[in-house]
């Protein structure tokens, strides 16, 4: 079971639903943004995308050590760029789009 306050700040740091995130990995867009091992690998983003639409189809007792793991890191990745929101319109930006692969649009209240 996941740690009480990781989960909340999972939960704080994602934003954006498991229906929202599973139809935005299937953009072009958030296929061009992120680091990638090797040319044509899929970026870390949306493999983290990835898992993050499958944590957030599991009850809260459902979630592994792994999920626990993942949590941490989506949370951490989210407060970092966050704090780097470049200036002016951010809307279309790749900044937005990598952090949307993360299950945090930044545009979203």
């Amino acid at each position: 079971m996941a740690d009480t306050d990781v989960y909340a700040e999972f939960r704080d740091a994602v934003n954006m639903t498991a229906g929202e995130l599973k139809k935005w990995l299937g953009t072009e867009e958030s296929k061009t943004v992120g680091q990638r091992s090797s040319p044509g690998a899929e970026s870390a983003g949306h493999q983290s995308g990835r898992k993050i639409v499958g944590i957030l189809g599991k009850k809260k007792t459902e979630l592994t050590e792994a999920d626990e793991q993942h949590m941490r890191k989506v949370v951490g990745y989210v407060h970092r760029h966050t704090a780097q929101r470049p200036d002016g319109d951010v809307a279309d930006s790749r900044w937005r789009h990598s952090l949307m692969n993360w299950g945090h649009d930044p545009l979203k209240k």
